[in-house]
């Protein structure tokens, strides 16, 4: 099988598929295994919310809320690894920018203990920047919803002073 039938095959991603395509680690990667996979046009990834995430130190005491920011993050990493399982090879994970969040609604929210499915469908690409709209849902109900746009690019944006 020739390696783009078998992109096209591929269908799940476990933890380690994820940290070969996302240059994310801990405790920054926010997508513990994506289900399903259809080409480059959608994903369902997943994340398990435990009481123990950094995030939860602040955010708030004795009323533990995964910030609104992290799911979208979440979102974009599941399509991030969505598309860089479609581009050329690569030794290390691209780094990905965002450029755009359009639409962002915060439903629900996301509580220690709850399972995250972060669904996004691929709008459109044109090269590298890509174009997704996603929804976080927890048991079925979205908690989170925006449009995201993103950059991949090879070597790091340096800012100028």
């Amino acid at each position: 099988m020739n390696e783009s039938a078998a992109k096209k095959k591929l269908d799940t991603a476990e933890i380690t598929d994820i940290m070969r395509l996302l240059p994310h680690r801990y405790p920054f990667l926010l997508v513990d295994r994506i289900i399903e996979m259809d080409g480059d046009r959608s994903a369902i990834g997943i994340k398990n919310v435990t009481a123990n995430e950094p995030c939860f130190q602040g955010h708030f005491p004795g009323n533990p809320v995964m910030p609104g920011v992290l799911l979208i993050e979440g979102m974009a990493q599941t399509a991030g690894a969505l598309c860089m399982r479609f581009l050329e090879e690569f030794k290390e994970p691209p780094l990905v920018y965002f450029m755009a969040i359009n639409r962002a609604r915060f439903r629900k929210p996301v509580v220690p203990g709850d399972t995250v499915h972060y669904h996004v469908q691929k709008m459109r690409n044109r090269g590298r920047v890509w174009r997704f709209r996603a929804q976080a849902r927890v048991e079925g109900t979205v908690a989170a919803e925006a449009e995201v746009s993103a950059v991949i690019i090879d070597e790091p944006m340096i800012p100028t002073l």
